[in-house]
């Protein structure tokens, strides 16, 4: 599960999203100069140390963007090129924000739920009364049956940006990550396994990631 504490941040997850989205490869075709939230989804780091988010924005001109994140408490080591900003956060202290596509738990993670047919974590706010869960802003599930995640190891993955799309590789296994997002039809080839999600008002099911 993953915890949602009443904090005050800054700078905002929007106005880190609003500086940092529009300077992306991935993002040049799509008019960026305003962001609307339309959901986001997390996973569990089964460490417990590593936030997971990614962002589901609506641009100026109408398209939709799929932007992962990943939050630490702590400056990864070598990561340097993938911090997007720090964050002081009133509950957690200092955090440091990170390209979700160049941080390892997160490609662990993804890969994992593609293949084993997993979905988003629940999303709990902590109050002073206990944990409450949170309705759902988006919803994702992957499309694999196997038992366990896979073998590949991704201590080191090798990141590429190709047109509005991330490759991650590592030991032999690619994942392809989906920036704009085509909100009519979620095709993948037969043999592939996939993430797709949904959102208020996209009830239909959107391609989000692939995993080879």
């Amino acid at each position: 599960m993953a915890v949602h504490h009443q904090a005050s941040i800054v700078p905002t997850k929007a106005e880190l999203l609003a500086a940092w989205v529009p300077r992306q490869p991935w993002a040049a075709g799509a008019d960026t100069s305003s962001l609307t939230k339309l959901g986001s989804y997390r996973f569990d780091d089964p460490d417990g140390e590593v936030g997971m988010e990614t962002h589901v924005l609506a641009t100026a001109d109408g398209q939709v963007l799929q932007v992962p994140l990943t939050y630490r408490g702590a400056p990864r080591a070598g990561a340097e090129e993938s911090l997007v900003t720090t964050m002081t956060h009133t509950t957690l202290g200092d955090r440091w924000i990170y390209d979700a596509l160049h941080d390892p738990v997160y490609a662990a993670v993804l890969a994992s739920t593609i293949a084993t047919g997993g979905h988003e974590a629940d999303l709990f706010l902590s109050t002073p009364d206990g944990l409450v869960l949170q309705p759902a802003s988006a919803r994702v599930r992957g499309s694999g049956t196997a038992p366990s995640a896979p073998a590949a190891g991704w201590s080191g993955p090798r990141v590429t940006v190709a047109g509005t799309t991330s490759r991650i590789e590592c030991d032999g296994a690619l994942l392809t990550v989906l920036h704009v997002l085509e909100t009519t039809t979620a095709s993948a080839a037969a043999d592939e396994l996939v993430l797709t999600g949904t959102w208020l008002g996209q009830d239909r099911p959107v391609l989000l990631a692939v995993l080879r």
